[in-house]
C-alpha cells in the first residue's frame, strides 16, 4: 500500500475510516526523516502489512495531527487503533517501527 500524505484537514477523517494506522511525522529539514523514507515506503508495500494504513505527516505544518501523538522529536512514529492513539516513539531504527506495526496488527 502506498504511503498517504496527510494534513490536519484529513487526519481525523482517515483515523476514523481506517482501523489500523501508523503515522510517520517528519520535517523537510530533518535528515534522519529523509533517510528513513525509503524504509517506510518498503514496509508499507510489504503484503504482510496490507491491513495497515501508512501516513506521512509534516509535523511543522500540521499542529493538530502532531498534538494527537505528542510529537517531541523527529522522525516520530505513532500508531492508532480505531481512531484512538495506541503508542509512539521517536526513532530512526527500522526494527522499532516494525515492532510497533506488529503490535498494532495483533490488536
Amino acid at each position: 500500500m502506498a504511503v498517504i500524505v496527510s494534513t490536519d484537514q484529513d487526519f481525523k477523517k482517515i483515523l476514523s475510516e481506517k482501523n489500523k494506522v501508523v503515522v510517520k511525522y517528519y520535517a523537510d529539514w530533518c535528515g534522519s526523516c529523509k533517510l528513513f523514507s525509503p524504509k517506510y515506503k518498503r514496509i508499507s508495500n510489504d503484503e504482510n502489512n496490507s491491513e495497515v494504513t501508512f501516513l506521512d505527516v509534516n509535523a511543522e505544518e500540521n499542529e493538530l495531527a502532531r498534538k494527537m501523538a505528542a510529537v517531541d522529536n523527529l522522525p516520530f512514529f505513532a500508531t492508532f487503533l480505531n481512531g484512538e492513539f495506541l503508542e509512539s516513539t521517536a526513532t530512526s531504527k527500522e526494527e522499532v517501527v516494525v515492532k510497533m506495526i506488529e503490535n498494532l496488527k495483533t490488536k
